[in-house]
Formats: C-alpha cells, structure tokens, sequence
C-alpha cells in the first residue's frame, strides 16, 4: 500500500484512508438506485432497470480504480446527477422523433455517451482539458469550493431527505429547509401530509441535525472518523425512530430482496449494445449538438469538483493547480466509455468526494475502497440500502459548511473577484450544476475586465470558454 500509494508522503495511513472511502460511499450510495429509477422512469424490476443498475455499479467501480491508481487521488466517480436527468430527456425524445421503444431509443443514446467518453480521452491525452482548468483565473477558482459547498448544503438541507407523502388529496415531496423550516406550520403539515407524515417529517429533522452536531463535536475532539461516526449515530436514531414512532421496520426489505446480481438483464439490453442506426436517425446536427451539450456540462462538472475538493483538502499549489490533474482527468474520460459500454450516463467526479476528504482521505486508497464496495453492491445493494437518507444529509451539511471556509481567501474588496464568486455561489445550489455555474462565473469575469479596459488580463482560452458558454445558454436549443 506505501509503494502504491505513498500513504507517509501524503501524511496519511491505511485504516484513515479505508475509514475516508466508507464515508464517501456512504454520502453517495444513494445513486446507485436512484440512476437506475431516472433513466428508466423509475420502471423498477424491469430488465432496463437491472441492465442499468449493473452498469452504475461496475462502470463506477472501473472510474475509481483509475483515479486510484493513475492519479492516487481520493476522488470517486459515478453517473453524474443532472446529467443523468439531461440523458433520460434525450432518450424520450428520441422516442418521439423516431418511433423506436424507449429500450432502442436507450441504446442509441448510449452512442453519445461513448462519443463524448472518446473524446474526453483525446482531450486528457493532449492535455487540453489540463490547459483548460489553468484558463479559469484564480479568483473564479477560489469561489468554486464555497460554491460547492452552498450547493452541499442545499442538497442536504433540500432533495436529499425529499419525504414523500401520498394521502389526503396530495401527492407531493416535501423538503426540510422549504416546509419544516419554511411557511408551512405544524398544523399546515399534518392536514398536507397526515399525522404519519408529519411524525416522518420530523424524526428527519431530528436524525440530520443529530447527525451534524455529532460530527462537529467529534471533529472538535480531533477524531479523524467524526464523519462517519456520525453517519452512524443519525442512522441509529432514524431505525429506532421509524421502529417507535413511525411503526415501521426499517429492515422489513431485507426480508425479501434478492442479492443475486441481474447479469443476463445487463448483458440483453445495456452491455455493449450500441444502437448507431437509431441514432442516426435522429439527424446529424442534433447528435452533434447533443455531443457538445453533454460535454460541457461534464467538463465542467467535473473541474469543479476536483479543484473546489483539491483546494479543501489542501492538495493543490499557490497557483491554485492539482498535481497529477491530467491523470484524474483522464479517469474521469475511461469511466465515462466504460459507462456507455456497460450501459449508463455520463459517468463524473462526484462533490460527495468531499465527505471522503474531510474523513482524511488523500490518496487513490480512498477512490479504491469506494469503489470495491460500489462492485460490492452488485451483490449487497438491498444492505446499502437501509442508510437514511437523513443520514447522508447530515454529512453533506457537514462537508457543505467547511467548504464555505474558502470564502476567507477571497478579497471581498475586489470587484473582479466578487461578482463571479457572487454568481457562482447562488447558481450553483438554484440551477444544480456545477459547469453551468463556473460558466457564469466566467462570462461575468470575462465582461467585466473587458469593459474596464483589462481585457488583456484575460487569457484567450478563457475567452473562448466564455463563448462557448454564451452558445450554449442562449443558442442551443
């Protein structure tokens, strides 16, 4: 393990980097059922479902043992949220404009992602996706991490621990930060959601915040593993709370799930089944055009979560660069092909990396051992399955908070610095996307050194960039 992975050069040690990639996995295991639901419109037991379940599984897995081991990096990788949303719209409407089944309409898809996968590999090769993280300026960097970490916060505070209610007339997702702590009262609730959704509603509030201060206190005693104990502790509350006041067994789907991997589903609807005449079908501009769309948007995802997570963690230089950037990059690029072979979207570096991080994880251990337990999963989802969503939220506040602390390094009193950090740090938690705000920061950027008579103090590929953002907000359609 110290020749793999230079655990004494990176100040770090076996048990704390296992104990880092447990954390990670357990802030985003979530995805491994909630891919599968997204891009197959939550046709759940069907042989798409299983096919795509698989496929996030090992593609992965196959992300994160490269970024463990050809950038010794604790980052973990799975299909991107939002981009997963983007490709379940793309294939319904390949649906429409061709005819096809929405399997068919599925695999045909797939062929974009295998472009887009192909072509990130090139970029990383020739060290053009490295070029173009050193062209976002520093003052974009430095509001990245905080930006993260507001949208850390909104996730956790928001669709993490959605409680979905069904009774009374009502049919909706109700949201800690939006309702509990929002214009609904008590009474409000209980007549929404019922009594047994309003006692839901709560033991949610309960288990997350006991979570967080768990941690904060354990961390001020300086124990390294306060994440995940923490984890833990709000998991307990939340399974003995379901048993007392909710009336239910939080392990009552133990009883009946299968842990018998679905290869035959995978293998006869996702494996390697690229649909190319489908595709082609579609016309040439629009594949073009979706290429690019599905491009940016991981690109940047993916810059922003591997610088705002390097600068928490302290892993990058005065210039604000990561060592061994090329490598991640090219990780995320192999995982992203292995995805389209296997059968799922975008595969990209995830922001829950930052749990992982913040338990003390530094090296490619860390990406390793997230991953051999997302493998795990082919055979024990139905266990991974049992952690409370609340659980998981009270990590991402956790890890949202310290990420927020970057804000010191930015120079309040700087215009130039400011408005794009400004931007960046209420688009990112709105709009859900990583790329899309970076983006916004950029233009902003951009406009202002120009219109100020600075314009050579920006570099020609950040102009470019700028560009290609303007395009893409305003002209693709």
């Amino acid at each position: 393990m110290e020749k793999i992975f230079r655990l004494k050069e990176n100040g770090t040690t076996v048990r704390t980097e296992i104990l880092a990639g447990l954390t990670t996995f357990m802030t985003m295991a979530y995805i491994i059922a909630l891919n599968p639901n997204l891009l197959t419109n939550f046709d759940t037991g069907s042989a798409l479902w299983n096919g795509v379940f698989m496929a996030t599984c090992i593609a992965s897995a196959i992300a994160m043992f490269c970024m463990a081991f050809l950038a010794n990096k604790p980052f973990a990788l799975a299909p991107g949220m939002g981009l997963n949303s983007f490709f379940a719209v793309v294939v319904s409407n390949i649906v429409g404009l061709t005819g096809m089944t929405y399997v068919e309409s599925f695999q045909a898809a797939l062929v974009i992602i295998l472009i887009e996968g192909i072509v990130f590999i090139a970029l990383s090769v020739l060290n053009i996706r490295e070029k173009i993280v050193e062209a976002i300026p520093l003052g974009v960097r430095l509001g990245i991490a905080p930006a993260i970490g507001i949208m850390l916060m909104n996730i956790g505070l928001g669709s993490n621990v959605g409680v979905y209610c069904e009774g009374n007339g009502f049919a909706a997702p109700f949201f800690v930060m939006r309702d509990f702590f929002g214009a609904l009262t008590p009474s409000v609730i209980k007549a929404s959601m019922g009594d047994a959704g309003y006692r839901t509603m709560v033991l949610t509030v309960v288990t997350m915040f006991a979570g967080v201060f768990v941690m904060v206190i354990l961390a001020k005693k300086g124990v390294k593993a306060a994440v995940l104990l923490g984890m833990l502790v709000a998991s307990v509350i939340y399974w003995i709370g379901s048993f007392v006041f909710l009336g239910t067994n939080p392990f009552g789907a133990l009883a009946t799930a299968s842990f018998v991997p679905p290869f035959g589903d995978m293998m006869s609807t996702t494996f390697f089944k690229f649909n190319f005449k489908g595709l082609l079908d579609v016309g040439w501009f629009t594949v073009i055009t979706l290429v690019i769309t599905f491009c940016m948007i991981d690109m940047f995802d993916t810059i922003g979560t591997l610088v705002g997570t390097a600068s928490r963690a302290g892993m990058v230089d005065q210039e604000g660069n990561m060592p061994n950037m090329k490598e991640a990059l090219l990780s995320d690029a192999i995982g992203t092909v292995a995805g389209a072979c296997t059968g799922t979207s975008t595969v990209t570096t995830f922001v829950e990396s930052a749990s992982g991080v913040e338990a003390g994880g530094r090296t490619g251990l860390t990406a390793l051992t997230t991953g051999v337990l997302f493998l795990a999963c082919i055979f024990i989802a139905p266990i991974a399955a049992i952690i409370p969503a609340a659980a998981t939220s009270a990590a991402l506040i956790y890890v949202g908070v310290l990420m927020l602390m970057g804000l010191k390094n930015v120079d309040f009193g700087d215009m130039d610095q400011m408005l794009p950090v400004s931007l960046m740090l209420i688009g990112m938690p709105i709009s859900g996307s990583i790329g899309h705000a970076i983006g916004l920061g950029l233009i902003s950027f951009t406009v202002i050194k120009v219109f100020s008579g600075k314009a050579k103090d920006v570099s020609a590929l950040t102009y470019v960039i700028s560009v290609l953002f303007l395009i893409k907000f305003f002209l693709v359609v």
